[in-house]
């Protein structure tokens, strides 16, 4: 369970709607469910292993989270399910401040900062020949799957300087005119920095550090590769397809 911007209060049921907390209360369940469940955090249930190729389910009215790019994962494990045996996981999930069942397209994703605290929580669900054995989790409070108040605050941390790349080339970009098919791009590089190379994938260059270019063909996506040299080298980083205008 994951509240990025630490809202609270309930995300699965409307405490507005009590009828909708009945699973078979047609209409006010549904419109609870496609309107308010897992709107402003989100609920994820974990299999592992993995079910029919299935890593999770989300209690919420938005499975589109659980899917890439929003989301991703990675197994490694050497048993069949109900054995016992050894399971790795690794995933990334991404936070929403508003993440509503149509889409991505109307999500608000949470901006996570160095020193900012969000609402983070999980449970294990020991599950075995179709009984609960065990619920632990790190609230020490049930409650926290369906109302993000219960969630421990977890504060973000920068990285130990050891795990800091000396240089790694980062960069976002914004489109600030789209009739005029103008893109401000904004370098985000992690390191010392000497030289700014940058290739907007339509045959043109800069070596500005913050460039702000004008695009002559509508309605393609482009390539582009921001190079960075310094003390410590040089790093690429390039976005393939993300930038696109009309």
């Amino acid at each position: 369970m994951i509240d990025g911007d630490r809202s609270g209060g309930p995300f699965i049921y409307n405490p507005l709607v009590p009828e909708a907390r009945k699973w078979g209360n047609g209409e006010a369940h549904i419109s609870n469910h496609f309107s308010y469940s897992g709107v402003h955090a989100q609920n994820y249930h974990i299999y592992t292993p993995p079910v029919h190729n299935a890593w999770c389910l989300v209690w919420g009215s938005q499975p589109w989270v659980a899917e890439f790019p929003q989301s991703n994962y990675a197994y490694d494990y050497n048993f069949s399910q109900g054995d016992s045996g050894r399971l790795i996981l690794e995933f990334w999930v991404t936070a929403y401040d508003y993440a509503p069942h149509q889409g991505v397209e109307g999500a608000v994703a949470t901006v996570l900062e160095e020193n900012q605290q969000i609402g983070l929580s999980w449970s294990i669900l020991d599950f075995d020949g179709g009984k609960r054995n065990g619920h632990y989790n790190l609230a020490h409070n049930v409650k926290m799957v369906y109302d993000a108040s219960y969630l421990p605050a977890f504060r973000l941390m920068p990285l130990e300087e050891e795990f800091v790349d000396d240089l790694r080339a980062e960069w976002s970009f914004q489109v600030v005119d789209a009739d005029r098919r103008l893109v401000a791009f904004q370098d985000e590089t992690v390191g010392e920095v000497t030289q700014w190379k940058w290739d907007f994938g339509d045959g043109t260059t800069s070596e500005e550090q913050h460039p702000v270019h004008e695009y002559r063909e509508p309605g393609v996506h482009y390539n582009v590769t921001l190079e960075v040299l310094g003390p410590a080298g040089s790093s690429k980083r390039t976005r393939f397809w993300e930038v696109m205008v009309r």
